[in-house]
């Protein structure tokens, strides 16, 4: 089994360290880790990775102008893409769903459960 990849894309540091050792830990993926959406497609770009944490709220970029740049590339189009954000109504739910994102996952996470929260929106196993 190939090791999943994995790309959080967050302006908030302790945001990032905290997903990239769940991840790598809980689920034994591989993390790497943007902070801004600028950043984030970037490495989009160049890590492909299986799926995309993207934070909603960032400055310069946000995360649904990411999204969009991402959807835009050919390149990064396939990608899913999970929301993190601290707005998580069902109307967002919805506007995030018709806009093609796999799914949101409300901030702040239990760290202990993001990995699971993940597989599950993407029908992973988390056999190690």
């Amino acid at each position: 089994m190939t090791t999943k990849r994995i790309l959080v894309v967050d302006n908030e540091q302790y945001i990032q360290e905290v997903a990239k050792i769940c991840l790598e830990t809980v689920a034994g993926w591989e993390v790497e880790t943007a902070s801004s959406g600028q950043e984030g497609i970037i490495k989009a770009e160049a890590y492909q990775p299986d799926a995309i944490l993207l934070d909603v709220m960032m400055p310069a970029m946000d995360g649904i102008a990411t999204f969009e740049k991402l959807q835009g590339n050919p390149v990064t189009k396939a990608i899913p893409v999970i929301l993190l954000t601290a707005k998580i109504q069902a109307s967002d739910r919805r506007r995030y769903a018709e806009m093609g994102m796999i799914s949101a996952i409300a901030k702040p996470f239990n760290p202990l459960e993001l990995a699971d929260q993940v597989a599950v929106a993407l029908g992973w196993s988390l056999e190690k």
